[in-house]
């Protein structure tokens, strides 16, 4: 991205990072067998918590690494990380908890064991490198 790209005006609310949820094509599709992605609950809880304002919560249509279904793609100010394979409402909870340090602490905190055993490598090539 050149300078020119680049927006002049800057924007009033700064976050933290912005959590993006897949509940697309394959995430959170029990009718095909893939584990529930508890929306409602997750953004109720989310809201709760009072994290929207530091730490922003997206649910999406299909993020794209469908082989890892129920993904989490977390955006922050030095690129992202993915999380793929969530399975549970324990899972779902621990981001809960994991954005609330990270609000409290007013940076990104590392994942709990439990997160950190989900990351997965982002599901894009370096800017430099062709498609295969």
């Amino acid at each position: 991205m050149t300078e020119a790209m680049v927006l002049q005006k800057k924007t009033i609310r700064v976050v933290l990072a912005q959590v993006l949820v897949c509940n697309g094509c394959c995430c959170g599709r029990v009718d095909r067998g893939r584990p529930e992605v508890p929306v409602d609950w997750l953004k109720a809880e989310w809201k709760k918590q009072g994290l929207l304002k530091r730490v922003q919560l997206t649910i999406t249509a299909c993020l794209g690494p469908c082989d890892v279904a129920n993904a989490v793609a977390i955006v922050h100010g030095e690129g992202s990380i993915w999380l793929g394979g969530i399975k549970t409402r324990e899972e779902y909870q621990a981001l809960i908890d994991w954005a609330v340090r990270s609000r409290d602490a007013v940076r990104l905190e590392p994942f709990p064991p439990q997160l950190a055993a989900r990351v997965v490598p982002p599901p894009f090539l370096p800017a430099d490198q062709a498609l295969p």
